[in-house]
């Protein structure tokens, strides 16, 4: 009997985690697997690019947890520089171009795996595509910054967009010994954040010599008679810039998806059940910065690009091509990153969009420390949650503050799943020692204040 064809569409995160865990489940006797990615690299990290073009990281291998050579040699046909450009969902084949040849052809299959991913957004301004004009989304577009780095006449940088690589572009801009301004659209950066946590955002950049330019449009890239980039414009001033670096979010790349009429959500993102199988389409799956994923706090379906849900949707889709049983049942919204030392993160809804499900909810706000305020070096640390008014069920957590305090999220993130109320949440037993925390963890202080504010709401 012939060996089934896997293809799959993308060498990164969900891509290559759905075809080596199909691979391991089935020989190439039983499956052969055929992979398509049109950049130079697979199965990297994107998001450690902002920590090696800072230096934390020093060369972008360290990047990269498989090359396509491994890959190959656990039987995987990885065709690297090659772009799928056409969907034949009838015919059960795609059509894919070899970027330095330009070569085409058809390759047929029994089933597909889209992990296309996203695209950053680069809005259609005057100059945005000067030399020195970066956005930073894969190992390509690192190096490219790192080099423009070098060829900076002087050393001013301006990162346009306020959220995770926004930020954290910043960060590295300002490791690389490189005046920086930050410019965002909104009253405070972080708007994956509400604004009252957002301002110690903003007052940790400015601490760390970032200066921050809120509700800031920026409306074209001027340049100097080189062609190069000299200053970004907003409505009211202009910024220079010897080097820019857009950090302005990303794009579900579902181009191939939609014109094969696959259905797509709100966000432009693939629409999948719980094993990440197309809806409608028995032998196609989906995974990555390319789907839309069902938040488990709200009840709707959201875009968010991460590489966390990524693996794991490819772990679901190569478990069940292979023949296996896996889902995906969805997320609660967490997410961490840090500036310099002040740590962010969130979980579950902010209170824009508890208003916008329609939830009446309570806030509960505290100031902490992240170890025994006695011991030496304890740093501040801001937890704020949102409750459920009438029944207690935490909705959101955010945090800022200083080491330690971000992955406290997960206690958070844990409790949203379970859909605990924060009645329940102080009952926590959680680890406890002076250079760790207070004798009350700062999110149980948290949980306590708030079912306080439940109670008083009636």
């Amino acid at each position: 009997m012939a060996a089934e064809r896997l293809v799959v569409i993308g060498g990164d995160a969900a891509g290559m985690s759905a075809a080596s865990q199909a691979r391991r489940l089935k020989g190439p006797e039983e499956l052969e697997i055929v992979a398509f990615e049109r950049s130079g690299f697979t199965s990297y990290s994107a998001c450690g690019i902002p920590y090696w073009v800072g230096g934390d990281v020093p060369e972008h291998d360290d990047l990269i947890a498989r090359t396509p050579e491994e890959h190959r040699a656990r039987g995987i046909d990885l065709r690297m520089r090659t772009e799928v450009t056409e969907l034949d969902v009838e015919g059960r084949r795609v059509r894919s171009r070899e970027l330095t040849s330009g070569a085409e052809e058809w390759t047929s299959y029994d089933k597909l795996v889209i992990a296309t991913g996203a695209r950053p957004v680069r809005p259609a301004l005057p100059g945005i595509d000067a030399p020195g004009v970066h956005g930073v989304h894969t190992i390509d577009d690192g190096r490219a910054l790192l080099d423009s780095l070098e060829a900076a006449g002087e050393r001013r940088a301006v990162v346009v967009g306020g959220g995770y690589i926004g930020i954290e572009m910043a960060e590295a801009m300002l490791a690389r010994g490189f005046e920086v301004a930050l410019l965002t659209r909104g009253p405070e950066p972080m708007h994956s954040l509400d604004p009252d946590m957002g301002r110690r955002v903003t007052r940790a950049m400015e601490r760390s010599g970032i200066r921050v330019v809120t509700n800031a449009e920026v409306t074209k890239v001027l340049t100097a008679g080189s062609g190069r980039v000299r200053a970004v414009a907003t409505e009211s001033a202009e910024h220079p810039a010897d080097v820019v670096v857009l950090g302005l979010g990303v794009t579900p790349r579902t181009e191939l998806a939609r014109a094969a009429g696959l259905p797509l959500g709100v966000a432009g993102a693939l629409r999948t059940d719980t094993s990440m199988r197309v809806r409608g389409h028995e032998n196609i799956w989906a995974g990555g910065d390319c789907v839309e994923v069902l938040d488990l706090v709200s009840g709707r379906h959201r875009h968010i690009a991460l590489g966390t849900h990524a693996n794991k949707q490819g772990q679901v889709i190569g478990s069940n091509v292979g023949g296996g049983y896996g889902t995906f049942p969805g997320v609660v919204g967490t997410a961490v990153t840090k500036v310099c030392e002040t740590e962010i993160a969130r979980t579950g809804l902010l209170e824009r969009e508890a208003r916008e499900e329609g939830l009446q909810y309570v806030t509960a706000t505290i100031e902490s420390t992240n170890t025994a305020g006695y011991y030496p070096g304890a740093a501040p640390m801001t937890v704020k949650l949102l409750a459920e008014r009438r029944t207690g069920r935490l909705l959101g957590a955010q945090i800022v503050g200083g080491a330690g305090a971000a992955k406290r999220i997960d206690i958070a993130a844990v409790a949203l799943t379970a859909r605990m109320t924060v009645d329940q949440m102080t009952a926590l037993d959680l680890g406890y020692a002076p250079p760790f925390s207070s004798v009350w963890d700062p999110v149980l202080v948290a949980a306590r204040k708030a079912v306080s504010a439940v109670r008083a709401a009636g």
